[in-house]
């Protein structure tokens, strides 16, 4: 039945992408590798089974290409589990168990097409290992919002001033191109940009131009290594020169890049709407499942 309500929409672009943020071409290349990563972790996980394989009750989702849709729509759509258990026509507790299973089996899927981002630098060979053709890197913050809690010191840790609301943060690397080239671990909505680059202290060679924006004043003389471009501050009391003004307007066009890169990760609900999950670690992997997806999306428009 799903499958062939799949096969309804697979030639509908618009709706295709509504429902798993893919387009047709780019769910059928996701497919074999994400077929061949549930093959590896059912292989895992039968070492150690009591009952014969196709042994008990059989599985609602029959296929591959049911259990992608089932995890990408989750993430793009992020309907509670009561909605998707109607929509899969199970109870919620099938959909909630569904959901954890797979989406590692998606990260693996993603690992494999090598798009995941990197999640430290502790070096310059690491850095020119992974991105021997990269100049230059856009560094920023994106926060989410997460649901209000009722422990005060909670409350406190994520309350974000920038925001004016209860958020999770973390710090993207993109290139040019848009493609996210390291993402930070989650935080707290109370920690700052700043505060997130010291913490995470990328080994970023110093040929290559980092482009921040003045959220990271300091980052010339906490890190003189570094080639860094940062608009000028307004001085108190007095304006900037117009020398200065179409200095931070150019670097403003180019810095563009990293916003239109938090955008195209932000194309999934799980990263946009207010987080809701009782397990913590969702956070993280639905902010990397997004960079790893978008990603995706960039690799296959450059083949």
């Amino acid at each position: 039945m799903l499958e062939t309500f799949l096969c309804s929409f697979n030639k509908d672009e618009r709706q295709m992408k509504a429902f798993t943020g893919l387009n047709s071409e780019e769910f059928s290349k996701l497919l074999g590798t994400f077929e061949k990563s549930l093959d590896e972790t059912q292989n895992s996980a039968s070492i150690n089974r009591k009952r014969a394989v196709g042994g008990g009750r059989k599985h609602t989702l029959t296929t591959a290409m049911e259990r992608l849709f089932f995890i990408l729509f989750y993430l793009k759509v992020y309907p509670t589990y009561d909605v998707l258990a109607g929509f899969f026509k199970v109870n919620r507790s099938q959909a909630c168990r569904w959901v954890k299973a797979l989406m590692p089996v998606l990260i693996q899927a993603l690992d494999h097409e090598s798009v995941l981002p990197l999640r430290t630098l502790e070096s310059y060979e690491k850095f020119i290992k992974n991105f021997p053709e990269i100049d230059g890197v856009y560094i920023d913050g994106t926060e989410r919002p997460t649901q209000r809690s009722s422990n005060y010191e909670v409350q406190k840790e994520h309350y974000s001033g920038k925001k004016k609301t209860h958020t999770h943060i973390n710090l993207v690397l993109s290139d040019i191109c848009r493609r996210v080239l390291l993402l930070s671990e989650t935080k707290p909505g109370k920690n700052h940009d700043y505060a997130l680059f010291k913490e995470l202290d990328p080994q970023i060679p110093p040929v290559v131009v980092n482009w921040v924006d003045l959220g990271f004043q300091g980052i010339e003389k906490d890190f003189p290594s570094l080639e860094v471009v940062i608009p000028h501050k307004k001085p108190r009391g007095s304006d900037l020169t117009l020398e200065q003004k179409a200095e931070n307007t150019m670097v403003a066009r180019v810095r563009v890049l990293s916003e239109h890169a938090i955008g195209g990760i932000k194309r999934l609900k799980t990263v946009t709407d207010i987080f809701r999950n009782r397990i913590k670690h969702f956070a993280d992997t639905f902010m990397l499942l997004a960079c790893g997806l978008w990603n995706f999306h960039l690799k296959v428009q450059l083949e």
